[in-house]
């Protein structure tokens, strides 16, 4: 189970950097409410999750940092479902995506917290 969370930690991590970088040159059109600032600061918390998700392997005393960095990614893509019904957007593809990324996330914060803490 340690190396299978290892795995989705790291995918996750680089899911997440990628996506960081994205933003600083795209928008989604259905989640135009966040203003341009906002949506740039997200990816510096982007990069500061997906840190958390990595450091654990080089510092276990630092373990904790692993779910929190999960749990920060998860709220983020709770935040963009929301806003996309808010918006009335009718992609819902867009939606399954992020909730699949919450699902992800949150089984790696349960893993850390429970199953295999480091």
């Amino acid at each position: 189970m340690n190396i299978f969370l290892w795995v989705l930690q790291g995918f996750l991590a680089l899911h997440t950097v990628i996506g960081a970088a994205w933003k600083f040159s795209n928008t989604v059109p259905s989640l135009s409410a966040i203003p341009q600032g906002a949506w740039q600061s997200l990816s510096v918390f982007e990069i500061i999750c997906a840190l958390f998700l990595i450091i654990p392997a080089f510092k276990k005393r630092l373990g904790f940092l692993a779910p929190i960095g999960a749990l920060g990614i998860a709220a983020e893509m709770l935040l963009f479902t929301g806003l996309n019904l808010a918006s009335g957007d009718q992609n819902r593809g867009e939606i399954v995506y992020w909730l699949v990324v919450a699902a992800i996330c949150a089984f790696i914060a349960y893993g850390r917290f429970r199953l295999r803490p480091h």
